[in-house]
C-alpha cells in the first residue's frame, strides 16, 4: 500500500481542483493519507475532508508560526478536537527557530500543550522542527521522562544529533520531496541513519514537489517519487520500501484501520 503521511488538502492552493487532486492520488495507488491541521481556524475544513473520505485520516495542531495566536490554547482543547471521529494524531506542532514567525518561548510552551494532550490520548504527535535542535532536544528529553508518548519527526531534515537522540527516545521519522534535491546530500546521509522500522513516507503538499516536479504544486500522487528515492537512498527493493513503510505507518498511526 502506498501511504501520504502528510498532506495539506484544505490549502487554498487545492481550491479549484481538490477532488481532482485527489482522483489522481487514487489512480497512482495512493490507499491513504492524513490531512494535517496546522491552525484551528481551519481545522473545520481538514476534519471535513476526512469525514467525507474513507481513504483520508487527519489531524488536530497548531503549527509553531501559528504559535502567536494560540498562547491560551491548552491540552484539553486539543483532547476535545481529537475525540471526534478520524482524528488520528496531534499537531503539526514544535519550534521554528528560522522565520521566528512566533515568539520562540509562545513556540515552546504550545508545543508543550500538543505533548501534553499526545501524552493523554494516545495519538501520536507530529512534530516540525527547523533550526532549534537544542531547545528540539531539551524539549523532548524533558516530556519523555515526564512520560511516554509517541512521536514524528515530519521531513526531518535538521541534524545528526537531534536524529540520533529523536531516535534513542523512539521517534519515527518521514521522508520528503527534499530527498530528492540534488543539493540535498545531507538530508540522504540524516535518511540512511533512520531506524529502519521507524520511516514513513510524505509530501507535504502542496509544498515541497519532489523531482520531476520540483517548483511546481505538489499533490499526494507524487509521493511515488518520494517512495523511489527512500529505496534508492536505503538500498531496498521498491517492495521492500513500499512493506517496511506501511509497517511503520500502522505501527504510529494505530488508530486507522487497515484497509482490508
Amino acid at each position: 500500500m502506498l501511504i501520504d503521511s502528510h498532506v495539506n488538502l484544505h490549502a487554498p492552493q487545492f481550491d479549484e481542483d481538490r477532488d481532482a487532486v485527489i482522483a489522481r492520488a487514487r489512480e497512482a495507488g495512493i490507499g491513504l493519507m492524513v490531512e494535517i491541521s496546522d491552525r484551528l481556524s481551519t481545522f473545520e475544513a481538514t476534519h471535513a475532508l476526512a469525514m467525507a473520505h474513507p481513504d483520508i485520516w487527519c489531524t488536530v495542531g497548531v503549527h509553531p508560526h501559528e504559535a502567536r495566536h494560540y498562547t491560551d490554547l491548552t491540552p484539553d482543547r486539543l483532547l476535545e478536537l481529537a475525540r471526534r471521529p478520524r482524528v488520528v494524531g496531534i499537531g503539526e506542532c514544535g519550534l521554528d527557530f528560522h522565520y521566528d514567525l512566533s515568539p520562540r518561548d509562545t513556540q515552546a510552551e504550545v508545543f508543550r500543550a500538543h505533548i501534553h494532550a499526545a501524552r493523554q490520548s494516545g495519538l501520536p504527535l507530529v512534530v516540525h522542527t527547523r533550526e532549534a535542535d537544542d531547545v528540539m532536544t531539551a524539549i523532548l528529553r524533558e516530556e519523555t521522562a515526564d512520560g511516554p508518548f509517541r512521536f514524528l519527526m515530519h521531513c526531518y531534515t535538521s541534524g545528526a544529533e537531534l536524529a540520533e537522540i529523536a531516535a534513542e527516545l523512539g521517534a519515527w521519522f518521514s521522508v520528503s520531496g527534499i530527498a530528492t534535491f540534488k543539493a540535498a546530500e545531507d538530508v540522504r546521509e540524516r535518511v540512511r541513519a533512520m531506524p529502519p522500522e521507524r520511516i514513513i513516507v510524505e509530501t507535504d503538499c502542496p509544498y515541497l514537489a519532489p523531482v520531476p516536479h520540483r517548483g511546481r504544486r505538489n499533490e499526494p500522487a507524487y509521493v511515488t517519487h518520494v517512495l523511489d528515492a527512500l529505496a534508492q537512498i536505503r538500498g531496498w527493493s521498491r517492495d521492500e520500501t513500499e512493506a517496511r513503510t506501511t509497517e511503520a505507518f500502522f505501527a504510529l498511526f494505530d488508530r486507522v484501520p487497515r484497509p482490508a
